[in-house]
């Protein structure tokens, strides 16, 4: 079966209700999106904010009249719809699309990320498979890709580790197959406990993984810690991760643009001996180990 997508460049009346109206015309999906690559990195908690230009994708069926849909929704608002055009679309897996043109991905010496069962041409590498599902967490993000080399480079056997936000899983299984003995991940994200449930069993992780919220992290001592989020979650959980690492545990935070690094790495100092920051495009990785006093 074949698709059909309305793109219309958002103008007034505005995308609430051009979304509104989208739904009430039968859309089976409307996407909003930055049209003019301006993100919006660190909402204030519990707001849903905009960008200054929307672009608006809305989903339908191949025997859809999609004229009459715009014809109809003018009538609805009383007034021409702004820039807009359809297009034809495929079929195929939306949900894993991303596979097709991703590859197998080395992180350090040894730490391959494949997606969709693919293989990297090496016999000896420590493969984590992936199917991120709705979560964050491909490898691809120069934020997941400092916490993958930094957990490569890290002596993981025998370790305690904890993935504050774990997204996909990936780092947390990550760590399991460089050799800790335990690894928690910890979302509030819904959606992310059950991808990162999913990925553990795709690599044939039956023990040593708690999968959980927050709030039901194991009061115990992680030896390794790493939060791959956004600065500001960073600098509040600062307190909350010094208590759950152990004297002299090695943690990770990610996330973080390269302005914001003092600002994010000032919060540890009080409990942490920080390094330098490691850059990777416009983002930085910031570690440090716990002091034993």
């Amino acid at each position: 079966m074949e698709w059909q997508q309305l793109v219309i460049e958002s103008g007034p009346p505005g995308p609430e209700i051009l979304e509104d109206a989208l739904f009430a015309q039968g859309a089976l999906s409307v996407t909003l999106l930055d049209a003019a690559d301006q993100p919006i990195l660190e909402p204030t908690p519990g707001a849903t904010p905009l960008w200054p230009e929307v672009r608006i994708v809305a989903l339908f069926s191949a025997n859809i009249n999609v004229d009459e849909i715009v014809c109809a929704i003018e009538t609805a608002i009383g007034m021409s719809l702004p820039g807009h055009r359809i297009e034809n679309l495929p079929d195929q897996d939306w949900h894993r699309a991303w596979m097709k043109d991703c590859k197998p991905m080395r992180f350090g010496d040894r730490l391959w990320i494949c997606p969709g069962g693919q293989k990297p041409t090496v016999a000896d590498g420590i493969i984590v498979e992936l199917d991120p599902g709705l979560a964050f967490g491909t490898g691809t993000h120069p934020t997941t890709g400092l916490c993958l080399e930094w957990l490569e480079r890290s002596d993981m056997p025998g370790m305690n580790v904890l993935d504050y936000g774990c997204g996909s899983g990936i780092l947390a299984i990550a760590a399991l197959k460089l050799g800790a003995k335990l690894a928690t991940a910890a979302d509030i994200d819904p959606q992310a406990l059950m991808a990162a449930k999913n990925n553990a069993r795709r690599n044939n992780i039956d023990s040593g993984l708690t999968i959980c919220k927050p709030d039901r992290i194991p009061q115990q001592s992680f030896d390794r810690l790493v939060a791959n989020i956004l600065a500001e979650p960073l600098i509040e959980l600062a307190p909350r991760l010094a208590e759950l690492a152990a004297r002299g545990a090695l943690i990770a935070l990610s996330g973080v643009l390269k302005e914001q690094a003092s600002a994010v790495e000032q919060h540890y100092q009080t409990w942490f001996d920080m390094n330098p920051a490691a850059p990777m495009d416009d983002w930085v990785l910031l570690s440090g180990a716990r002091r034993k006093e």
